[in-house]
């Protein structure tokens, strides 16, 4: 009977990449060194003071790192969302289908109560709110709740056709959020037409 043995291995691989960055950091340091003036005679560095250059360089460098990582996760991390709920488990999915879609009807729903209680305000923000909610399930747009009214209206004009619903949803909404004006049966009445121009049905 014969061993066999593994050709590679991945504690082995991350030991040889480790010891591969710390050479290339040595390297650099090295030519950084080469690269600086000679000091004057009689003049050095206390290794006290370089160990703590040392450390602030690494101190900057690490932060920063972290802040690169830190936006690029708010950045990304809708669409890494989005992607993990398509490519996840097939249940969890439809089971996350079915709230998004009882959440939209819940919203529809409290939109015709305010409408019959004539509190048009509210009527009108809850078919924006099920609109976003319809763009976030079909992936359109992620919530993401750093986005402006504006940033919606950007997206959605270099992505679908026609705009001219989604612009009454949502500058209906920035009305309701930004201006004194009165919110009316008609305007209700826009709000719900566009809505059911996007989502038919």
């Amino acid at each position: 009977m014969t061993d066999t043995f593994e050709k590679t291995s991945w504690s082995w691989q991350l030991s040889q990449f480790q010891q591969q960055a710390g050479e290339w950091w040595e390297y650099q340091f090295y030519r950084f060194e080469q690269a600086m003036p000679e000091l004057p005679s009689g003049w050095s560095i206390s290794p006290r003071l370089a160990d703590l250059l040392k450390f602030l360089f690494w101190l900057v460098l690490g932060l920063f790192i972290a802040w690169v990582g830190w936006r690029l996760w708010r950045e990304f991390s809708p669409y890494l969302y989005s992607w993990l709920n398509r490519s996840g488990n097939l249940t969890d999915f439809r089971l996350k289908t079915r709230s998004n879609e009882s959440s939209i009807a819940i919203l529809l729903e409290r939109a015709q109560q305010f409408y019959r209680q004539g509190n048009y305000r509210e009527a009108c923000r809850c078919l924006y709110l099920a609109m976003l909610q319809q763009l976030h399930q079909n992936a359109i747009a992620p919530h993401k709740l750093s986005r402006t009214d504006g940033e919606y209206l950007q997206l959605l004009r270099s992505s679908l056709t026609p705009i001219q619903p989604y612009e009454t949803l949502i500058t209906t909404h920035e009305q309701l959020c930004f201006g004194n004006a009165e919110i009316s049966p008609d305007n209700y009445e826009q709000c719900r037409q566009a809505y059911r121009e996007i989502f038919p049905g």
